[in-house]
């Protein structure tokens, strides 16, 4: 597909809808979402079965408080309409010969699905991306190497139309084959990766096995999706200094596309509000919380063609942070990015806890490798009420690293998490690696 050339707004900002005033983006949200809301009524079989039993006429949308008379979209409803009417689904609003791609789901969650995707809105996506890696600091002729997989997985392709809508020469390396990797870095002189949090740290890893020293390399930006990584200290400071470059956070997920990134002012993924209208509610009352609560994030789509979604739970637990920014980009961010999600939450003598805060803990921890397992064990469950006593943690010691680190980790993550930890040491490259989403908890 080729794009046309576009020129940046400035030299740090990409578009100019990206500084738009608040009162200028909720205007644009609201007029864009009564078009929108008209054109799925007419073309979703899903979203017009929806309206009709919440009684909503996409007419009634007067203010943008009125979208909640709508209910949430879950993936259980997705996976349903491809149930109903496949391959695509009720949720789909056009047509399969309108459509031009299909990419599918990791299956993280739920079993794969399948998203439509039209001209306009690969179009769309590539130049929201393009706006993201170039606050990251991506510029024309840099040498961006691409390490998401390009399989089904739709985060190929997306950072790659990104990058040379940019103007960047990409290598479309794909996941896996680590040494190639290394050797492609130092070979083509690549300045910024994109990939994994977990890639990123195994690709450290495997460049000391070869006798190479990533800090040295190249690169100075990292970019890294799929996982709670980058906006986690621990894990961000561990990869930075591994690589000897900045770390960003891409916040995105297939059905959403984009979502939020962060920008060079690393402050938290700043959100396409141009793109998407979102709302944070408390996970349990649905309510709105304010600016630095916690709550889950929900989503509608304000322009999305093939599969947009209204009122999507997204599950994922973020703070959000609605001032203006210094660098003069006036949409809204996530402080801390995804600090988990509703549905992986442990509760453990009434203290909620997320498999992120544990990371950072054990990422900042010294002695021990980037790799972790949670392992959930009915023998720590209290038979009575059915909730977690403690935690079971498998965690890699490097080589050299004192005997007690185990008990040194233990005695920290309770200090910090309130939370009793059984932990298990073992040596490194005992837990496996990934090229794609970690799995961090496990059931014994």
């Amino acid at each position: 597909m080729k794009q046309q050339e576009r020129q940046p707004y400035s030299d740090t900002i990409w578009d100019e809808a990206e500084t738009w005033s608040r009162d200028r983006i909720e205007q644009f949200q609201l007029d864009a979402l009564r078009r929108q809301l008209q054109r799925v009524a007419r073309t979703s079989n899903h979203y017009r079965q929806v309206f009709a039993a919440a009684g909503f006429e996409p007419g009634d949308l007067k203010s943008l408080d009125d979208l909640r008379r709508l209910p949430f979209t879950h993936k259980r409803d997705y996976l349903a309409g491809l149930q109903a009417e496949p391959p695509f689904g009720s949720l789909a609003a056009v047509a399969p010969g309108e459509a031009v791609r299909v990419h599918f789901s990791s299956g993280t969650t739920a079993r794969p699905a399948p998203v439509l995707w039209t001209q306009a809105d690969i179009e769309r996506w590539a130049d929201l991306y393009a706006r993201y890696l170039y606050g990251q600091g991506l510029r024309r002729g840099d040498v961006f190497q691409c390490m998401f997989n390009y399989a089904w997985f739709v985060g190929g392709l997306g950072a790659t139309l990104a990058a040379q809508h940019v103007g960047a020469l990409v290598i479309p390396a794909s996941s896996g084959d680590t040494q190639r990797q290394i050797e492609t870095i130092y070979q083509y002189g690549t300045q910024c990766v994109i990939g994994t949090p977990s890639f990123m740290a195994h690709m450290a890893e495997a460049a000391q096995a070869m006798g190479r020293d990533l800090a040295t390399s190249p690169v100075r930006m990292v970019c890294v999706g799929g996982e709670p990584g980058a906006s986690i200290p621990g894990t961000r400071e561990r990869i930075e200094r591994q690589w000897g470059a900045r770390m960003y956070d891409c916040y995105d997920a297939l059905e959403c596309q984009p979502i939020g990134w962060d920008t060079a002012a690393q402050l938290g993924p700043t959100l396409a509000e141009d793109f998407i209208y979102v709302e944070i509610l408390h996970p349990e009352t649905h309510e709105p919380v304010a600016d630095g609560e916690r709550g889950v994030l929900v989503l509608t789509h304000l322009d999305k063609q093939a599969c947009p979604l209204v009122r999507w739970w997204t599950g994922d637990i973020v703070v959000r942070d609605s001032r203006p920014a210094p660098d003069g980009r006036t949409h809204a961010r996530l402080t801390g990015g995804v600090l988990g999600r509703s549905d992986d939450m442990l509760i453990v003598r009434g203290v909620n806890l997320f498999p992120s805060a544990i990371e950072d803990v054990v990422c900042a921890f010294p002695g021990l490798t980037n790799e972790y397992v949670i392992v959930l064990d009915d023998s720590l469950k209290d038979p009575n009420t059915g909730f977690l006593t403690g935690v079971k943690l498998r965690v890699e010691r490097e080589s050299g690293a004192a005997a007690d680190v185990g008990e040194r980790l233990s005695q920290r993550l309770r200090e910090k998490l309130q939370v009793r930890f059984q932990v298990e040491v073992v040596e490194s490259g005992t837990l496996p690696r990934t090229v794609h989403k970690a799995k961090r908890v496990i059931h014994a």
